[in-house]
């Protein structure tokens, strides 16, 4: 049965935790909130990776309980972030996330020759959101890693989302590849892609899902929009995961899902040895709770 909402989300990771989460910057208080319920909920143990006296600092100032967590004593960001992947590589930890430290320190790390991830597949960010009026998670992708991906690139960020798909229990997802017109149109490149996309599809170049495209974002998610516009297809109105042109448009989508639509947001980073946590800053507590969630799970 898939898992259609966060709370059942939570569920089965506690099923399968406690995981060991190695946080890179993690003096930041909603990362430390976030870290108290995850123990508190037993689906991760954490090993803090930052200046130790400000960790302290920040959980004496709210009140959070860290006896139950490991700090590893590292303040230089860059140096904080190679120490997480470290801890994978040596089996402290099974999952790296990214606290204070920037994004370009984390991912650089995570695919360092040395001592990074890398596990032979494009690293590619899937969002989940749970989202008021639907009974289903929608997947986005790439909204954080991938900034302009080729046709190639963009078999892989579809890949990889049909993976968590299924982990989610969804067999064969429904992919929508979005663009701003359900036409192919040689002006707008994005449409060029997704019609080749969905061929590759039906040539079994990606496997495991339905694929279609283009297809605006209304024709994808909006039966009443199906029908208005006679679309036919096996994917319009029902998608489970949309697939964006770009970085840019993929960013404002999960932002208008979040602030706009009040839907509820968890994101890993995929493709790798391990799943990696690429919450923003802004994001609340429970935004990175939620996201810790779901790289267990997947890690599971």
């Amino acid at each position: 049965m898939a898992i259609a909402t966060f709370a059942q989300l939570l569920e089965e990771a506690q099923k399968v935790g406690p995981k060991r989460i190695a946080i890179a910057g993690a003096a930041e208080a909603e990362v430390l909130e976030a870290a108290r319920d995850g123990v508190k909920l037993k689906i991760a143990s954490y090993l803090l990776v930052d200046d130790r006296d400000l960790i302290q600092s920040i959980a004496e100032e709210n009140e959070l309980d860290l006896s139950r967590m490991t700090i590893v004593h590292e303040p230089d960001f860059k140096l904080a972030s190679r120490r997480a992947v470290e801890l994978i590589r040596s089996g402290q930890a099974d999952i790296t996330m990214k606290g204070r430290v920037s994004s370009g320190d984390f991912l650089h790390a995570a695919i360092d020759r040395e001592i990074g991830l890398r596990a032979g597949r494009l690293l590619t960010h899937v969002g989940a959101f749970e989202i008021p009026g639907f009974d289903r998670l929608i997947l986005v992708s790439d909204a954080g890693v991938v900034v302009a991906p080729d046709i190639l690139q963009k078999v892989e960020i579809i890949q990889n989302a049909i993976h968590v798909a299924q982990r989610l229990g969804v067999n064969e997802p429904k992919v929508a590849i979005l663009a701003a017109t359900e036409l192919v149109n040689p002006k707008i490149p994005a449409t060029l892609d997704a019609a080749n996309l969905s061929k590759m599809a039906e040539r079994g170049q990606i496997v495991n899902g339905i694929l279609d495209g283009p297809l605006a974002l209304d024709s994808a998610i909006s039966p009443e929009s199906l029908q208005i516009k006679g679309i036919k297809s096996a994917v319009a109105g029902k998608a489970d995961i949309l697939i964006t042109p770009d970085i840019e448009a993929g960013n404002v989508l999960v932002k208008a899902i979040t602030y706009f639509a009040n839907g509820k947001m968890a994101g890993v980073v995929v493709g790798g040895k391990v799943p990696l946590i690429l919450a923003s800053r802004s994001d609340p507590h429970e935004t990175k709770l939620m996201s810790m969630a779901l790289g267990v799970f997947i890690a599971s």
